[in-house]
């Protein structure tokens, strides 16, 4: 609440206080100025239960009401408020909702006594709710209809006081609220963040319900209190106020839904009097009693006016506040007006649920907000919730159901679900509400990202198409239970196989799975149902499923398995729940115990049968992953060699790459837990290696003959190693299989003869993928294995001999094998780095290796010339004909290869200068590869920042000493020169990496020192060479310029100054522009201009009359005066001669300064600006740039 007026506002009211004290007999004037009490809605120490104080207007005592009520309507007088502390109706919202109704009846009472005094204490209740602290003025209305009166409705400001007035009418008073301007601005207590502005809106809320309850078997019906009330808050939620607006909007609709209780209340009594009323005309005439039928009639009757009387006042705040408060600006009032709509419809439907309400609710549905949105949803599903109400939804269901399916596709998420809700309802109660294309749009969101929506439908789709009977048969009685229940889950598998298959999204089953796993968990969870109908075989009576629903029915089945193990976290589907509970995991650890118990005696089965589909048996054997290694099932060993028996079956037969992967994680999962299986399955994985080391030995034995190897194999017997490499590829990469001495096996076949003596690709690429894993599984294993210095030499001649052999096959004809040595000598040598890391020095281990520079300028050149290739600047690849899917696999091919490259500079396997290569191409290839260069870029600045900068530096270097020599060839620009203007943005955003400039400190020295030294080094001053070649450089370097500190500014100038003292510099000439361009960024830094802004204003206007020579100057000095900058410093302290012999050194002087001296036709020349000095008692000159 605000403190009173000012003067202004005191003088504003002075005809409004005469008119008061002239019908001082007719009226009341109340001036409630707030006190500290009334900021409790602002303080933390408003969540306190406060105590009645004795002597409240909320106190019993008939002392305390006299002399309250006295002080009120003397106007608010001083000396008998500091006698009475009342407890105001605002705070009574702190006390709870038991001190709530006893002091609403204590209010009650006291309005039954009083009803002028206790009205202004609850109309100064709203207005503290809105935030407000000022004052109220009230004066009595004597007519309603009074033209004069209702012409002073206003509500105005005054800028002068900073205060707003309104006033208006609350029949018989005229109020007039006196609020400060920024009351909009005040966080009312509302919207106030945190728990404190959700516990005041269910407080309001409470009181406001509580005082309807308490009244309305009293004062409810006295034609005063409810007209006054709703007359203020009609004109109220009527401000351009936004607290006063959305409060009174709030206790509005509150309090139209307490009326609506009230309503329902005396309908409940009617319908209870008139069933009395006929139960006693029932009576015979002796049993019968006139005075209590017509008792009876009449209170039928009082309860009838009643409710006349309630619904007359529900219909006049619902056509003065919500017809115009419905569409407020403001979102939250309209979330609240849809809310309760919604609530009005349900409670007191006979009255509200008919088509002229429910069209508000259809229309809202397109409002931009999400929260209105979600209401009229959450509203509409009370609705049709309830059966009763069905039949007069019927026109709103075919109105607005495009717009509710629509609003599945909800950029809000949460709106998008519960719309599915919505239409979910709908379909559970009508049959004939979509049509079959509404269902086919409907059902295609069990595919969704978003879990919850996806589970909507899921729900949907199960009631509408898996959730029948099965069709009858003749034969029904003789069925057993257990056949009608094979029967039914069959009818159910086969409409969810159709919807699967008429929906095209082959390689969604898992997340199909996941959507009806909350509704249907049972029917997916029924595995010896669904293994009994893939092992059943086709008869007569039953064809049984074709050869695709098999494949896609096994799927479902390896789904439901993964889902009862891993739970519903799938990768691109969101909102699942993170946290597992106790009994959710309980439920987890009972189905797999369930499925392993099952599943290890019946996938032999299905894998027997379906040994010839490759596909399906890859599937089959994803699902020993997912046993629980703790059932009891793990005891029958001889389930578990029957399995191992299969699976070792259907390796020998295929050789598919999904199979292969499949079944080395599966042997992984089964090796390696502690289970009784545990060592069935490593028995059988050896058997398994064993058998194809020794097949690939006799086929190599043919294959390789002579001193210098080379590879002789009819195609058969290239099938056949090839087949054998792809298993031992595919085992190798989750096993350890160093035992069986593979390195020297394939090694042989990477130095046979290229051409026609060498190997084919196909095989050169599993052999490199063989041996980069051996590599691998040696360096990982080496704190176990090498236990000697022989054996650490023994793996460094395999490191070197592997990258000696990688090298040589970068230059092979073949691509992909190019692409995969590269990948397997990157790989290999990280891995090798980050041992020697964590190598602990008590204990051998490997041995330092580092790469050949023949090997380093091999990777260099191969990351340049398969990488950054194509002429387009946004990445695009030198195939634009291909489609877009092959497009974005060769980025992603590219983008692993740089990342290889970039891995080896970040752990210290490369040196830090070859990343200048990588990174001059930061912004020609930005969009294609700039988080991996920008990702190094970082990577190497916390390894060291100094070498970082150097990098940087050489990139920059590197890039511009091509283009210089592209352009003094004079030929034809190459593709891999990049223009000067692509350079200088390239060192642009360089610098925009130095975010800390104090941490950075360093770096940006030593860039701009480098760069110096880069221009100036060597360089010798002749009549044919008067500037350095680099001098262009300077503009690029001046980038850096504004990453400098202010000391660091002065060092580096000096160091500029140490370098272009030993040279005859004119600064008028266009040649040394660059000098002047970089010498500005230095020097307008000082007074936060940029370079460019800086050489080109005028900052000291040429004044001739201030300068000795400014007359010499203007009559035509033609010839340029070279000088010296040390023979020519000036100093604004000093005079001195503008002799070019003159050698006179100050302190503090200009490194750079020239006499200003330009010819008149350089003047306007851009970035050299020269001014004379404006001090006519100086004989010096300032030169500033």
């Amino acid at each position: 609440m605000i403190p009173d007026p000012s003067a202004a506002a005191a003088s504003r009211t002075t005809e409004q206080n005469k008119n008061s004290q002239n019908e001082a007999n007719s009226s009341g004037a109340v001036n409630q100025s707030e006190d500290e009490s009334g900021n409790e809605n602002r303080q933390k120490s408003v969540r306190r239960r406060k105590r009645p104080h004795e002597g409240s207007e909320n106190v019993k005592s008939k002392s305390a009401k006299a002399s309250r009520t006295s002080a009120t309507r003397a106007g608010g007088s001083r000396s008998k408020r500091r006698h009475v502390e009342a407890v105001t109706l605002f705070e009574v919202l702190t006390m709870g909702r038991s001190a709530m109704q006893a002091v609403v009846d204590d209010w009650i009472e006291a309005y039954g006594t009083d009803r002028d005094s206790s009205l202004l204490d609850l109309i100064s209740f709203f207005i503290q709710c809105c935030g407000c602290k000022g004052v109220v003025t009230a004066e009595m209305c004597q007519s309603k209809e009074d033209s004069e009166v209702m012409s002073k409705m206003v509500e105005e400001l005054d800028e002068v006081s900073g205060l707003q007035y309104k006033k208006f009418l609350a029949f018989p008073w005229i109020l007039t609220v006196t609020w400060p301007m920024d009351t909009d601005i005040v966080e009312y207590p509302l919207i106030q963040p945190g728990p404190y502005g959700r516990w005041f809106h269910s407080e309001f809320c409470d009181f406001v319900s509580v005082l309807v309850a308490r009244c309305q078997h009293s004062v409810i019906f006295d034609s005063y209190l409810m007209n006054t009330l709703i007359s203020l808050l009609t004109e109220l939620s009527d401000s351009y106020v936004r607290a006063f607006r959305h409060t009174c909007a709030l206790a509005a609709v509150k309090l139209l839904s307490s009326l609506a209780a009230v309503a329902l209340s005396l309908s409940v009594g009617i319908e209870n009097s008139q069933k009395l009323y006929q139960v006693q005309k029932t009576k015979t005439m002796r049993q019968k009693s006139t005075l209590q039928q017509e008792r009876i009639q009449r209170k039928i009757t009082e309860l009838q006016e009643k409710r006349a009387e309630i619904e007359i006042m529900m219909d006049v705040i619902f056509k003065g506040i919500f017809l115009k408060r419905y569409r407020d600006v403001l979102p939250e009032i309209r979330s609240i007006c849809m809310e309760e709509l919604g609530l009005w419809m349900k409670l007191y439907s006979s009255a509200f649920l008919n088509d002229s309400y429910l069209k508000y609710m259809g229309w809202m549905m397109h409002d931009k907000i999400p929260d209105v949105r979600l209401k009229c949803v959450l509203g509409l599903q009370g609705l049709y919730g309830d059966p009763p109400l069905l039949p007069k939804l019927d026109l709103f269901t075919s109105r607005f159901k495009d717009r509710m399916i629509s609003m599945t596709l909800d950029k809000d998420n949460e709106v998008a679900v519960q719309t599915m809700k919505l239409l979910l309802l709908i379909s559970k109660t009508s049959d004939d509400a979509f049509s079959p294309e509404d269902y086919k749009q409907l059902l295609q969101f069990v595919y969704s990202s978003q879990r919850p929506l996806a589970a909507a439908a899921g729900e949907l789709l199960f009631t509408q198409l898996l959730n029948t009977e099965a069709p009858a048969s003749d034969t029904r009685d003789e069925m057993n239970e257990e056949e009608a229940h094979e029967r039914q889950t069959s009818a159910r598998l086969k409409a969810l196989l159709h919807f699967y298959q008429e929906s095209e999204l082959h390689k969604h089953v898992v997340y199909l799975v996941d959507s009806l796993w909350d509704c249907g968990g049972a029917l997916l969870k029924d595995w010896p149902t669904l293994t009994s109908i893939l092992l059943k075989d086709p008869s007569s009576l039953s064809p049984g499923l074709s050869r695709a629903e098999q494949a896609v029915l096994v799927e479902i089945l390896v789904a439901s398995v993964r889902q009862a193990s891993e739970g519903p976290a799938l990768a691109g589907r969101s909102g699942a729940k993170k946290v597992v509970s106790a009994r959710e995991k309980k439920i987890q650890i009972d189905d797999c115990t369930k499925l392993t118990d099952h599943l290890l005696v019946v996938l032999p089965k299905l894998l027997s049968k379906f040994s010839g589909s490759c596909e399906i048996v890859a599937y089959l054997m994803k699902i020993p992953q997912y046993f629980h290694p703790e059932c009891p099932a793990a005891d029958n060993t001889q389930a578990a060699s029957v399995l191992m028996a299969e699976m070792g079956a259907a390796l020998d037969r295929h050789s598919g790459p999904d199979l292969l992967e499949a079944a080395a994680r599966t042997y992984l999962s089964l090796c390696g837990e502690e289970t009784s299986w545990c060592s069935v399955a490593r028995t059988a994985r050896d058997s398994l290696v064993r058998c194809w080391v020794d097949h690939l030995k006799a086929l190599l034995g043919d294959s390789l003959q002579g001193d210098t190897p080379r590879f002789s194999a009819d195609e058969e017997k290239t099938a056949e190693m090839l087949s054998t490499l792809k298993k031992l590829r595919a085992f190798h990469n989750c096993h350890d299989l160093l035992e069986w001495n593979l390195f020297e096996l394939l090694s042989p076949l990477l130095s046979a003869e290229s051409g026609e003596g060498g190997a084919p690709p196909q095989v050169l690429l599993e052999v490199l993928q063989c041996l980069s894993y051996c590599m691998l599984w040696s360096l990982n294993t080496s704190s176990a294995t090498l236990n000697s210095r022989e054996k650490a030499v023994s793996q460094r001649l395999q490191l070197r001999l592997f990258c000696e052999r990688g090298n040589h096959c970068l230059s092979h004809s073949d691509p992909s094998v190019q692409q995969q040595a590269f990948l397997g000598v990157c790989d290999v040598l990280t891995a090798h780095s980050y041992q020697l890391q964590v190598w602990d020095p008590s204990c051998f281990g490997p041995l330092l290796y580092t790469p050949s520079p023949k090997l380093q300028r091999a990777l260099l050149t191969f990351v340049c010339t398969h990488v950054f290739v194509g002429p387009d600047c946004d990445g695009q690849s030198s195939v634009g004909e291909d489609s877009e899917a092959e497009r974005l696999e060769e980025l992603h091919r590219r983008r692993n290869l740089l990342a290889a490259f970039c891995k080896l500079i970040v752990h210290r396997v490369l040196e830090m200068s070859m990343a200048a290569e990588v990174f001059m191409y930061y912004m020609k290839y930005h969009n294609d590869f700039g988080d991996i260069i920008k990702e190094t870029m970082y990577r190497t600045r916390q390894m060291d920042k100094i070498d970082s900068a150097r990098t940087l530096v050489l990139c920059l270097q590197q890039l511009f000493v091509r283009l210089k020599r592209e352009q003094d060839s004079g030929g034809r620009a190459h593709p891999g020169v990049q223009t000067f203007t692509s350079i200088k943005e390239l060192a642009r955003r360089f610098a925009l990496t130095f975010g800390d400039l104090v941490k950075f400190r360093e770096c940006v020295v030593v860039i701009h020192r480098n760069g110096i030294e880069f221009v100036f080094q060597e360089f010798s001053q002749t009549p044919d060479t008067p500037t350095p070649p680099y001098l262009s450089y300077l503009t690029i370097l001046g980038e850096f310029s504004s990453k400098l500190l202010k000391p660091d500014k002065k060092i580096v100038f000096s160091y500029l100054q140490k370098h272009t003292a030993e040279h005859i510099i004119d600064l008028r000439e266009e040649c040394w522009q660059p000098l002047i361009y970089y010498r500005a960024s230095l020097l307008a830094l000082a007074e936060g201009e940029d370079a460019v802004s800086y050489v080109s204003s005028d900052r000291k206007p040429y004044l001739p009359s201030r300068s000795p020579f400014s007359k010499q100057k203007l009559e035509g000095s033609k010839s340029p005066c070279p000088f010296s900058p040390v023979d020519s410093k000036v100093s604004k302290g000093q005079r001195s001669s503008f002799s070019p012999s003159h050698q006179e050194k100050t302190t503090d002087a200009d490194p750079i300064s020239v006499p200003a001296e330009p010819p008149a036709r350089r003047l306007n020349f851009e970035g050299s600006v020269l001014s004379t000095g404006n001090e006519a008692e100086d004989d010096t000159v300032d030169v500033e740039l």
